[in-house]
């Protein structure tokens, strides 16, 4: 099995450590997928991606759904609040053959994207990436990360530990590039992890408004986020996951970091909160469990929002 084209839907904070690594890759065919407004704006302004050694603007194709369809890896790195809007594109772009990666945080991305196409075509995976998208006043954007961190795209199949032909075809794609593979026997615990990880340190600080290092040094944001652990575990644990406490393994994050959830409220603009707590709500909900805490901070999150789109001018 080899990868001759890829598509990548979303090319934001996600999507673009892609354009950085796959735009200049020649034996590929490679675009970004766009349409009406979004879709002239990338195509003049570009995909501006920042290493912290250089910044370098990418020109990459710019297709419609339509035009992308039948390519072999769909790379889908939407916003969760854009999912779905994107599902249709997703069912115009994929075909029979495209292995379908939904690059999304949280637990129920794939489950969204295998209403629309066959669920057996997607390889289940998840993101880890230092970046972050600012927006310039002509509507393009910037986004920003560290490749030294070492973090990439994790992957493997629900339910197998064994290394797929697929596997082996999306890292024979990135090798020699600067997106790093990583695969996983368990990629569903791998996502519980990471999805239980956001929760505790994307929303607390959020509330908030504190940056990574209060969890640190102030006793009071570590309780908000040990009981938040307690309660995600608790639902992982109804659902057979078994998940550690995410603490022990942030130790490398600056002080100063501020994660998605904060980067969204600073800019103004809707964050992922369904996902991290109204997903957990639900299936905390479906097993009789709960979660005061999470409750408390979905709609705290809620009515931030509301403040930003400027709800309370009073």
């Amino acid at each position: 099995m080899k990868i001759n084209s890829v598509a990548v839907l979303g090319a934001g904070a996600v999507g673009a450590y892609f354009v950085y690594g796959l735009a200049d890759k020649k034996d590929i065919d490679f675009c970004v997928v766009a349409k009406g407004e979004r879709k002239e704006r990338l195509e003049k302004c570009g995909i501006t991606v920042d290493d912290k050694k250089q910044t370098r603007v990418f020109y990459p194709a710019i297709k419609t759904p339509e035009e992308a369809h039948g390519v072999d890896l769909l790379l889908v790195a939407v916003k969760y609040t854009g999912l779905d809007a994107a599902l249709e594109d997703i069912r115009a772009i994929a075909a029979p053959n495209t292995i379908v990666m939904s690059l999304l945080n949280g637990v129920d991305s794939e489950e969204k994207i295998g209403t629309v196409i066959d669920p057996a075509q997607i390889l289940y995976s998840l993101m880890r990436i230092g970046s972050e998208r600012k927006v310039k006043d002509d509507g393009s954007s910037v986004v920003t990360f560290d490749p030294t961190l070492g973090w990439g795209v994790y992957l493997g199949e629900k339910g197998s530990p064994e290394k797929s032909g697929r596997v082996i075809a999306v890292e024979e794609l990135l090798k020699d590039t600067p997106c790093n593979t990583y695969f996983m026997e368990d990629i569903v615990l791998d996502q519980w992890n990471k999805y239980i990880s956001n929760i505790c340190f994307n929303i607390p600080q959020a509330v908030l408004g504190l940056p990574f290092g209060a969890y640190r040094d102030s006793e009071h944001l570590e309780y908000i986020r040990r009981k938040l652990y307690e309660e995600s575990s608790s639902v992982a644990a109804a659902y057979g996951i078994t998940v550690e406490d995410p603490a022990k393994k942030w130790g490398k994050v600056v002080p100063s970091a501020r994660f998605s959830t904060l980067q969204d409220l600073d800019a103004g603009r809707h964050t992922e909160i369904d996902m991290f707590a109204g997903v957990l709500i639900d299936k905390a909900r479906e097993k009789g469990i709960s979660v005061p805490f999470a409750e408390y901070s979905y709609h705290a999150i809620k009515a931030l929002e509301e403040k930003n789109d400027g709800k309370f001018t009073y």
